[in-house]
């Protein structure tokens, strides 16, 4: 882990409508802080802007991306469509997924991220990508004992928590030789935290800093910031996975801030 410099990946919003000023927005704002951008596919089980289109954005634009592609909205054919899509525009880092729960309708999907996975694998004996370079494949990882099969993977993303503690806890009870990024949420408000906790198992938010949030907006801001320092000075990490929300400005200036950038 010495050997590979200190990571941070933020997570930017996609787009909802046909249009990228927002996404664009977020990008600049971001560029001093971010090695590298990920974009969420049909966050929060709504239609979004494709994240191989916005990641193609990314690169345009200077930035290093990773696209999120999920399990959930896909059969293989699609799924296909999706990699020569990325391939021809020169995307060639994935973050594979299940997929939040759609806001309408059900699932669909005949594929699993382990299958994404073995697809990926597999297209070196296809024709069809024998001028295209490996895709990096990665994939996201629970706060609890990891699957064989996902230490196959190129880089792991690990779900968001707020205890250095517990996250050490999990990087000491999975070793593996690929870099892991640990994530990290900025809690926006008092009610965000509450349905975070309702929504995602085996996350603990602080008492305390939930009730920082009634009277302080830049209290998430400012725990979010702290805990990526933290993740950094601990070495056991190869970078965070950093999910700022609606609060990009705020983390921006504040990591610029902190590590100097």
């Amino acid at each position: 882990m010495a050997n590979r410099p200190f990571q941070v990946v933020c997570e930017i919003e996609p787009p909802t409508r046909p249009e990228l000023m927002h996404v664009r927005h977020q990008i600049g704002t971001l560029s001093k802080v971010a090695d590298a951008f990920l974009i969420p596919d049909n966050h929060l089980g709504r239609a979004t802007v494709s994240s191989v289109a916005v990641a193609h954005e990314v690169e345009a634009m200077g930035g290093r991306s990773i696209a999120c592609l999920n399990s959930r909205d896909r059969n293989l054919l699609g799924f296909r469509r999706d990699l020569l899509t990325a391939a021809s525009y020169h995307v060639d880092q994935f973050l594979f997924v299940y997929g939040d729960k759609p806001s309408s309708g059900s699932r669909t999907s005949e594929l699993t991220v382990r299958a994404m996975m073995d697809e990926v694998r597999g297209l070196a004996a296809d024709p069809a990508f024998a001028a295209v370079p490996p895709f990096k494949v990665g994939t996201a990882a629970a706060l609890r004992l990891l699957p064989a099969w996902k230490r196959s993977a190129d880089f792991l993303f690990v779900q968001a928590g707020f205890s250095l503690d517990g996250l050490l806890r999990w990087r000491d009870a999975n070793p593996v030789d690929i870099p892991v990024y640990a994530g990290v949420i900025v809690l926006a408000s008092e009610s965000h935290a509450q349905r975070l906790g309702a929504s995602i198992p085996d996350i603990a938010i602080p008492p305390g800093l939930a009730r920082q949030l009634r009277g302080d907006r830049m209290a998430g801001v400012s725990a979010a910031c702290d805990l990526v320092l933290q993740i950094r000075d601990s070495g056991a990490f190869a970078g965070v996975h950093l999910i700022p929300v609606a609060r990009y400005r705020e983390v921006a200036a504040e990591l610029e801030r902190l590590l100097g950038r």
